[in-house]
């Protein structure tokens, strides 16, 4: 009996702690009066493509921080926004992983991932949790699942490689093309897209070869394609690869062009590839960052608090802003609720002025600029469509 009594005091005291945590727990989800609403975020924040990872991190806290400074309120209550980040290494193991993990952590809604071989698995486990996605992935599979939750940050591919395989024959000249892709769901995703446009345009394609996204020796390829005596090579991936690719290019004495994506028109590109990036031709989607409707004041502002801007940072500014503006609208933070909303906004943005989606979650009416690299600078060639300005 005195055993049972030491054992009910035990219980009592155990669960009335428990108790007492969980009103902890409570106290920090609405701290002050203020309700925390929980914002997902995945990209690689580690190894070689960490710069595209941590640039496009910095935009989104930046539209948090800009949103929660104007004391915002959903169902007449003060909320906060709060970001968790998380790294998927450009894994998509990873990535289902974080994606369960928000999941089970009910957040309000998620910006990311950043590739589509990450995106496009993650988002099947967002949409059967109800949770909208704006990812920065460019595949066109990943709009094409039927999910009413996933959403571009960027144009796709289907806009971009369709520009560029028509640039480069009807601008370029290029009649003889090499065309090689380093097996992602982005990069083989646009290097087909580009091959397709350029075919259409009237080119051949000489050589099909494909690397991986980790390899930096691509001299056996190079050889190859050299023999078939292209005008011009494009390459599907990222400029982890395209930079020492130049470089190794220019060693075998091949004159030709390299053409590539957005992925490559960034400076880390200008800095792996030094004088050999000369001639370097990519795309980017939207107009120049002086073009854009507020780049300029939005670059000044990110440079006092972060230094330099990525690619990837005003597009997640504008797709974390225009999530927040959906919850704003709908007036809250529930995923059903403003889910209809999000599908329709018409937002104006640091990179447009109208950016609204049409019913896959694909960006209406996308620019795409093109640019070369010209004493050891991306300069503007041409832009390209976009009922942007």
């Amino acid at each position: 009996m005195k055993t049972n009594k030491m054992g009910l005091a035990l219980f009592a005291a155990l669960l009335l702690a428990g108790c007492g945590r969980q009103g902890e727990q409570a106290a920090d989800a609405t701290a002050g009066g203020v309700t925390e609403v929980k914002i997902g975020f995945a990209a690689p924040l580690t190894g070689n493509q960490a710069h595209y990872g941590k640039g496009y991190q910095n935009g989104v806290q930046m539209a948090i921080d800009d949103v929660n400074a104007s004391n915002p309120t959903l169902g007449g209550k003060p909320v906060k926004f709060v970001l968790y980040a998380e790294d998927d290494q450009a894994d998509p193991k990873s990535a289902t992983q974080i994606a369960q993990k928000f999941a089970d952590m009910k957040i309000a809604g998620m910006i990311g991932h950043f590739n589509s071989g990450t995106s496009i698995p993650a988002s099947k486990i967002y949409a059967d949790a109800g949770i909208p996605q704006i990812a920065m992935a460019t595949a066109p599979v990943y709009t094409q699942q039927g999910f009413k939750t996933t959403f571009r940050s960027m144009t796709s591919d289907t806009q971009q490689g369709s520009v560029m395989g028509r640039f480069a024959v009807e601008k370029l000249n290029a009649r003889r093309i090499a065309v090689i892709d380093d097996r992602t769901a982005y990069g083989k995703g646009l290097a087909d897209e580009f091959e397709k446009a350029a075919v259409a345009a009237g080119a051949t394609i000489v050589r099909r070869e494909f690397t991986t996204d980790r390899e930096t020796d691509f001299t056996a390829i190079l050889t190859t394609i050299k023999a078939a005596q292209p005008q011009l090579i494009f390459y599907g991936g990222t400029d982890a690869q395209s930079g020492p690719m130049s470089r190794q290019k220019a060693r075998l004495g091949m004159a030709m062009p390299l053409m590539s994506g957005e992925m490559t028109r960034s400076d880390t590109f200008l800095k792996l590839a030094g004088n050999d990036a000369e001639g370097t031709i990519a795309s980017l989607a939207g107009l120049p960052l002086d073009e854009m409707p507020g780049g300029k004041e939005f670059a000044e502002r990110y440079r006092a608090k972060y230094g330099e801007l990525e690619i990837y940072t005003p597009y997640g500014y504008d797709a974390t802003r225009l999530l927040l503006q959906a919850m704003k609208e709908a007036n809250s933070a529930v995923p059903a609720v403003y889910l209809p909303r999000l599908a329709k906004i018409n937002y104006e943005g640091v990179t447009a002025t109208h950016i609204a989606y049409d019913d896959k979650g694909d960006l209406k009416d996308g620019a795409i600029t093109v640019y070369r690299v010209s004493g050891g600078q991306w300069k503007v060639l041409e832009t390209v469509g976009g009922a942007t300005r």
